[in-house]
């Protein structure tokens, strides 16, 4: 989290951190620092995002929704305030930011994986975070987005153990997420261009799969398709375990929700 705040002080006006009442030196970092603190229960990301907007009384014309564990490169920081300024009165509200993903201490390049493209950046007003227990994004109320031409850093330096717990998690999320907006339609979101392709993707192509083979068939497309070989023994590792361990947790979770409702019907 140091490194994220750090990362954005040259640019920022105001920083908060978001806190659910950790029992660990998140708050006083992050005081030493400069921030200024909330708390609120973790419910999910989007809520506690949503929170803090609606209880923070924000001044500035742009804000920035940024992971502990994402990091602004100093160019990427340069063009951000470059943006800013420059389109304060145009139609560009909003900003996407490329992200170079960290595994295993490794760079990941392939496998689809690189760029990881995130619109982190909105004017206030002109945009809003959608409310979902997972893959939430920010989403345009009207203009343009652009994306930035320097690449940022996700770097999670937590092992295997933290991965596995975080992703247990999230999988239970996706599946709330899978049955209260699998079967909406879409049509009148205006995601960027990046959120909106892997969506599509998501709900209209590989939820369309059997469930129990889109795993398998997803690792391959990533892997092999998508040449995350290239990246070696840890591009091999974070395929297998994004495909056959997150990806198949979810479908295990979705089915055993299934039966859960079809048994309450009986």
């Amino acid at each position: 989290m140091a490194n994220a705040i750090n990362s954005v002080l040259p640019i920022s006006k105001r920083i908060v951190v978001v806190d659910s009442y950790s029992t660990d030196k998140t708050v006083d970092i992050a005081k030493s620092l400069g921030a200024d603190i909330l708390q609120n229960p973790f419910e999910n990301q989007a809520k506690q995002f949503i929170y803090a907007l609606n209880t923070l009384d924000i001044k500035t014309t742009w804000i920035m929704r940024l992971d502990a564990d994402e990091i602004i490169s100093k160019n990427a920081a340069k063009e951000i305030e470059e943006l800013c300024l420059t389109n304060i009165n145009t139609d560009i509200n909003g900003i996407v930011v490329r992200f170079e993903v960290n595994f295993l201490g490794r760079k990941l390049r392939h496998g689809g994986i690189y760029p990881f493209r995130k619109m982190i950046i909105y004017k206030k007003n002109k945009g809003y975070m959608e409310d979902r227990e997972m893959d939430e994004h920010i989403v345009l109320s009207e203009g343009k987005s652009v994306e930035l031409k320097h690449d940022s850093f996700h770097r999670d330096y937590k092992d295997l153990n933290a991965w596995i717990d975080k992703h247990n998690k999230y999988s239970s999320r996706e599946v709330e997420d899978y049955f209260t907006c699998a079967d909406k339609s879409e049509n009148d979101i205006k995601l960027n261009k990046s959120a909106k392709i892997k969506r599509y993707i998501k709900l209209k192509i590989y939820y369309k799969l059997p469930l129990g083979t889109r795993a398998h068939l997803y690792y391959i497309y990533r892997y092999y398709f998508k040449l995350g070989f290239l990246d070696g023994k840890e591009g091999k590792i974070f395929a297998f375990m994004q495909a056959y361990w997150y990806r198949f947790l979810v479908d295990a979770k979705i089915l055993e929700k299934r039966n859960s409702i079809n048994e309450r019907k009986i």
